[in-house]
């Protein structure tokens, strides 16, 4: 089953000896990804790669916050709002910790099919920064990463403060540019406000002339990144001719009664009386928890109560509960607590009357957070248990 839920950023905060959560105050602005509708618009990019700065500068705050941990929340953010679309995709560090890689540059992501979900969690790799800016090997090896892809249009978006560039930066820039000419633009992106900074990312930019220069600030709202996305990656498309005037009127048919025609239903066999998305598909939320608690919140009660009713109107459907925390802890705390929180669902079903046989639980831990655990919220989304039919 596809994951249903969304979130945000990297590790901060004191751990307690177990549980699944921590305190800690963000000032980044708050965000909910913009979905745009993939039938107005065509992907403008065929292929894009992001290079993302870890180098030892990074670490310094900015506005109250490591300017380290802005430049994750605008990759997670950016791969939040970017359309799936076939795209071909890539994250490559530079000047990370040693402890991340002893190469000064590394292909973190891709080059792959885009998918947010991979490049978020291959952004997790991404643990410290620690090195100096080798933005220049970044943007040579950039040029190897795009090498043999098909497509006519290439973005590179570099997320750095701008802070101790070598020398050879634009002479990189410009060697990328005359290799892949019209094909490539360059996106950098200004994490900070150093004067420096500043300079040198508005020469990149103009080196690869179809591109332009942004802020970190800029990006972190809701609005500044669909903006980006949209004038990044996309192009709307042609109005549609219109439809002819005495169209032929056929019998759509809905097999499965979920109130979707089968010519635009995308999950065929759906069970009898659940509730559908506009593709025909049963949309389960998960079952959110407190801290370090495996007691299941009033809020849930509704969502269980139907999921027993389905299971009710269908004898031959069963679930898999797939426990899961936050990163706060061991990992046998947390492998423990997450098995827990799937019996606790297990048994309020077992409550509505619905066998134990038709229940498979699982526990995951921290192993596959669907959200950052540098925030309470990223925190809160991953302290959940999945509900799987089958």
């Amino acid at each position: 089953m596809r994951l249903l839920t969304k979130s945000l950023l990297t590790i901060f905060a004191f751990l307690f000896l177990f549980g699944c959560a921590s305190k800690q105050t963000s000032t980044l602005p708050s965000f909910k990804a913009k979905q745009f509708d993939k039938s107005m618009y065509a992907s403008k990019v065929d292929n894009f790669l992001i290079l993302y700065d870890a180098s030892s500068s990074m670490r310094h705050k900015y506005n109250n916050e490591k300017k380290f941990d802005i430049a994750q929340a605008l990759v997670y953010r950016m791969s939040e709002t970017i359309p799936q679309m076939g795209q071909t995709a890539g994250l490559r560090s530079f000047g990370h910790s040693p402890k991340v890689s002893n190469k000064a540059s590394v292909l973190m992501y891709g080059m792959e099919k885009f998918s947010s979900y991979n490049l978020k969690n291959n952004l997790l790799k991404i643990t410290e920064a620690g090195g100096f800016t080798p933005l220049d090997k970044g943007f040579n090896e950039a040029g190897e990463d795009l090498n043999g892809l098909s497509g006519d249009m290439n973005a590179v978006i570099i997320i750095t403060d701008g802070l101790d560039l070598p020398e050879p930066v634009h002479t990189a820039a410009r060697a990328l540019k005359d290799r892949y000419g019209d094909s490539i633009c360059f996106y950098p992106i200004l994490v900070g406000d150093a004067p420096e900074g500043i300079a040198q990312l508005k020469e990149v930019a103009a080196i690869g002339r179809c591109g332009f220069y942004s802020t970190a600030d800029q990006l972190l709202t809701s609005a500044g990144m669909a903006t980006f996305v949209e004038k990044v990656f996309l192009e709307k498309k042609a109005a549609p001719a219109p439809a002819p005037a005495a169209p032929v009127v056929t019998m759509k048919k809905d097999s499965d009664k979920d109130g979707v025609y089968d010519d635009e239903d995308q999950c065929p066999g759906t069970p009898i009386g659940a509730a559908v998305n506009s593709v025909g598909c049963w949309t389960l939320d998960n079952v959110l928890f407190d801290f370090n608690k495996d007691i299941i919140k009033p809020a849930a009660y509704p969502l269980l109560d139907n999921v027993a009713v389905i299971l009710e109107k269908n004898p031959i459907m069963s679930v898999e509960l797939h426990g899961h925390c936050d990163n706060v802890g061991s990992a046998e705390y947390n492998m423990d607590l997450s098995m827990r929180r799937s019996h606790a669902v297990k048994n309020y079903l077992i409550g509505k009357g619905i066998l134990k046989n038709r229940m498979a639980t699982e526990g995951f831990g921290f192993t596959k957070p669907v959200a950052l655990n540098g925030t309470d919220v990223g925190r809160s989304m991953n302290r959940r248990v999945e509900i799987h039919p089958y």
